[in-house]
């Protein structure tokens, strides 16, 4: 069985979010035993950052500020969650230390306001969903 990162490598749509992965040097952590949840935004959601903060920007700096790193750890979940284990008003730690809500609505999972898109895609160390939104971490 594959790892959750190898999952994630093979999506075309979260391929923006694997590339961050590797400059944010985030890769290492999540080939590891885990388990992880990942909740990778789509492409699209990456085009929505506006500048000072575009991808490209927050990567040209990936390696002199850590805002990529905390946005993309702000994605990860310590332990497997698979769809049907996200509850209504629930709240979920980041491994970057941020707290995330889950809303159930019609049978439609959001977290933080992101919409789960594909899910349940399992690896032997996780899962990873898809989400069409990303959580920006609020300033300290």
């Amino acid at each position: 069985m594959s790892t959750i990162l190898e999952i994630a490598n093979t999506d075309k749509n979260i391929s923006t979010f694997t590339i961050g992965l590797k400059v944010a040097n985030l890769e290492t952590k999540l080939n590891g035993i885990g388990p992880f949840t990942i909740l990778a935004p789509i492409n699209l959601a990456f085009s929505n950052l506006a500048a000072p903060d575009s991808f490209e920007s927050l990567v040209k700096q990936a390696s002199t500020n850590s805002k990529l790193s905390d946005i993309l750890s702000n994605h990860i979940l310590s332990g497997k969650k698979l769809l049907k284990d996200f509850r209504d008003g629930q709240k979920l730690q980041t491994i970057g230390g941020k707290e995330l809500i889950v809303a159930v609505r019609d049978g439609e999972v959001s977290i933080n306001g992101a919409k789960i898109l594909a899910r349940d895609k399992q690896g032997f160390n996780g899962v990873v969903h898809s989400v069409n939104a990303i959580n920006i971490p609020s300033p300290q």
